[in-house]
C-alpha cells in the first residue's frame, strides 16, 4: 500500500503567538478549513495531549466523520493529531517556526496508510490533499493577515 504523506507550508505576516494560537484553537477549523463543518469536544479543554475532537467533513465528495486524538503539543511550535477512529488512519501536525520580518512559516503535514478501497486512491488522495491544504492555508493566510 503507498502511503499518503502532503506537507505544504506558507508564510503568515503576523507573529508565531498569534498564528499557533489561532489554528490550535478547534473551533476555528471550519473558518478556514473548507472541507470541516462541524469540530465537537470530546474531552474537557483546553486543548493538551489526550484531548479527543471530533470532526464533520467533506472530502472528494464524501462526507466524513472521524475523531483525532491530539498526541504531541508543544505551545507555538508543534501540534500533532491523529486519527482514533474513522475511514482510515492519518496524521496531522502542524508547526510554527519564526520566519523573516517578522512573518510565521506554518507547516501542515498529512500522513497515513490507507486501507481496503482508499488504499487504491492514495496517489488521487495526496493530490486532492496538497490542492486542499494550500487552498486552506491560503484562506488562514488571509484571515489572520486582515485581521
Amino acid at each position: 500500500m503507498k502511503p499518503v504523506d502532503v506537507t505544504t507550508a506558507i508564510d503568515i505576516a503576523r507573529p508565531r503567538q498569534v498564528v499557533a494560537g489561532y489554528a490550535t484553537e478547534p473551533e476555528h477549523a471550519p473558518d478556514w478549513y473548507a472541507n470541516i463543518n462541524r469540530v465537537t469536544w470530546q474531552t474537557e479543554k483546553p486543548l493538551r495531549v489526550g484531548t479527543r475532537l471530533a470532526f464533520d467533513a467533506r472530502f472528494l465528495s464524501r462526507t466524513l466523520s472521524y475523531t483525532y486524538e491530539v498526541t504531541d503539543l508543544v505551545p507555538d511550535e508543534l501540534l500533532v493529531m491523529a486519527t482514533a477512529d474513522g475511514p482510515f488512519a492519518m496524521e496531522t501536525s502542524y508547526t510554527w517556526a519564526d520566519g523573516p520580518n517578522g512573518k510565521t512559516r506554518m507547516t501542515l503535514r498529512n500522513r497515513g496508510t490507507p486501507s481496503g478501497f482508499t488504499a487504491i486512491t492514495a496517489p488521487i488522495m495526496s493530490r486532492a490533499i496538497r490542492r486542499a491544504n494550500r487552498k486552506d492555508l491560503a484562506a488562514l493566510k488571509a484571515l489572520l493577515e486582515n485581521q
